[in-house]
C-alpha cells in the first residue's frame, strides 16, 4: 500500500465562543515608501490620528463618580483587571462614600469586600493609609498636585495621572500594562521603567493629548495588540509599526 503523506494543520485560534477559527495570514506586501523612514514623532502622530478613528469613544475604564472613587479604584486596580475592579466597587462606595468611611471600617470587613481583586491585606493597608493622609492634609478631599497624590499610600504616577486626567483634566500619560506594551512594540521607547516610558511618550504626543492616547493605547491593547498573541493581521496601524517597517 502506498505510504500516506503528512499534511500540515492549518493554525487555528480559540475564539471566546470556543470555536476554531483559521488564523488569517499576514500580508506579504510592504507598506507603501513614503512610510519607510519616518521621524517616530510623525509616524506616532499618523498611529494616534488612525486609532483615534478605530477607537472614538476611548475612555477610562474604571467606574466612577468623582476623584475619591477614581483614586480608589484605581489602588484597586494594581494587579488586577478593570472589569473586576468595576464588579467590586459598586458596593464598596455604597458603603463607604468618603474617606472618613474607610477609616470607620475594621481591615475585616474591606478585606471581606476588595478580596477579589487580589493583594486584599496590602490594598486594604494602602486604602486606610491613604484616606488617613486625605483627612488629615486635605480636609478629606482628593488633591490635584502631582506632588500631592505621590504622596499617598498606593499611589504612583500611573494612578496620579489617571486621576489627574479624568477627574481634573490635567493631562498625563497612564502607563498601564497595556501602555508599557504597546510603546515599546510601537518604537516609541526602549525603557521598561513606567516613568522613563511615560517620559520618552510625553517627548512625542502633544500635551493636550496625553490622557486621551494612553485610553487608545489601553483599548488597542486590549482588542488587538495582545500580549501574547497580537492580531497583527487586523491591526489598522500595521503599516507604521517597525515591526512592519523594518
Amino acid at each position: 500500500m502506498p505510504k500516506k503523506t503528512a499534511t500540515k494543520k492549518k493554525a487555528t485560534r480559540k475564539t471566546k465562543s470556543g470555536t476554531a477559527k483559521k488564523r488569517p495570514r499576514a500580508p506579504a506586501t510592504k507598506p507603501p515608501a513614503r512610510f519607510r523612514g519616518m521621524d517616530v514623532t510623525t509616524r506616532a502622530v499618523a498611529m494616534f490620528d488612525t486609532l483615534t478613528r478605530e477607537y472614538p469613544d476611548a475612555h477610562c475604564m474604571l467606574d466612577f463618580t468623582n476623584a475619591f472613587e477614581l483614586l480608589i479604584a484605581t489602588i484597586l486596580a494594581a494587579q488586577c483587571t478593570d472589569v473586576m475592579v468595576n464588579r467590586v466597587t459598586p458596593d464598596l462606595f455604597r458603603r463607604y462614600p468618603r474617606a472618613p468611611a474607610f477609616l470607620k471600617a475594621t481591615d475585616e470587613k474591606i478585606q471581606e469586600m476588595i478580596f477579589k481583586t487580589g493583594f486584599y491585606r496590602q490594598k486594604t493597608k494602602s486604602i486606610k493609609k491613604c484616606c488617613r493622609a486625605l483627612v488629615d492634609e486635605h480636609d478629606g478631599e482628593v488633591p490635584s498636585a502631582m506632588e500631592d497624590l505621590v504622596a499617598l499610600a498606593g499611589v504612583g504616577r500611573k494612578t496620579a495621572n489617571c486621576v489627574r486626567g479624568n477627574v481634573f483634566n490635567l493631562p498625563g500619560i497612564v502607563v498601564d500594562t497595556h501602555v508599557k506594551r504597546l510603546a515599546y512594540r510601537m518604537g516609541f521607547t526602549v525603557e521598561t521603567n513606567p516613568d522613563k516610558i511615560e517620559r520618552d511618550l510625553n517627548a512625542i504626543v502633544p500635551e493636550k493629548e496625553w490622557t486621551h492616547v494612553s485610553h487608545l493605547l489601553a483599548d488597542h491593547g486590549r482588542a488587538v495588540c495582545d500580549a501574547r498573541r497580537p492580531l497583527c493581521e487586523t491591526c489598522p496601524v500595521e503599516h507604521l509599526c517597525p515591526k512592519y517597517l523594518d
